[in-house]
């Protein structure tokens, strides 16, 4: 997580939401003190965990494209 002054996230608030859209974090520094956090929403984790059950779900109920054949070991290092 990146620090900046609370003066300089003034200056360029613009670039700071770039940034963090980007999945930047900052930490904002009023008087040498932390005063505030600025990271992307935690939404898009809840996004990713949501989009990663829905494709095991469709895997888990995906008919085999081999007919079901079984590999065996040896067979997939030739």
């Amino acid at each position: 997580m990146a620090v900046i002054s609370a003066a300089e996230a003034n200056r360029s608030f613009s670039r700071l939401l770039r940034e963090v859209a980007a999945g930047r974090s900052f930490t904002v520094l009023s008087r040498g003190r932390a005063v505030a956090t600025i990271s992307p929403p935690q939404q898009a984790a809840a996004t990713y965990g949501a989009a990663r059950e829905r494709l095991l779900q469709r895997l888990i109920h995906q008919v085999p494209s081999d007919g079901g054949r079984a590999w065996k070991r040896d067979e997939l290092y030739d």
